[in-house]
């Protein structure tokens, strides 16, 4: 059996960047060297459909900066 982002991630939390009052919320989780980032309004969906974007870490931390945090 094949493992998931969603199962490889942990300690997702919703990103202190989002606007809740937009409904435009994402939440972040990682795993070693990794940062997986997902839409919080699918939170619905199985796990095993839901989408994830998965960014190296430095990578994470270079949108960030880029960003302007």
């Amino acid at each position: 059996m094949t493992t998931t982002w969603h199962e490889n991630m942990t300690g997702w939390h919703k990103s202190t960047y989002t606007h809740w009052e937009e409904n435009a919320c994402v939440e972040v989780g990682g795993a070693p060297g990794l940062v997986g980032i997902r839409d919080t309004k699918q939170w619905a969906l199985p796990d095993r459909s839901r989408p994830i974007l998965v960014l190296p870490a430095a990578s994470f931390s270079a949108l960030l900066d880029h960003l302007g945090r």
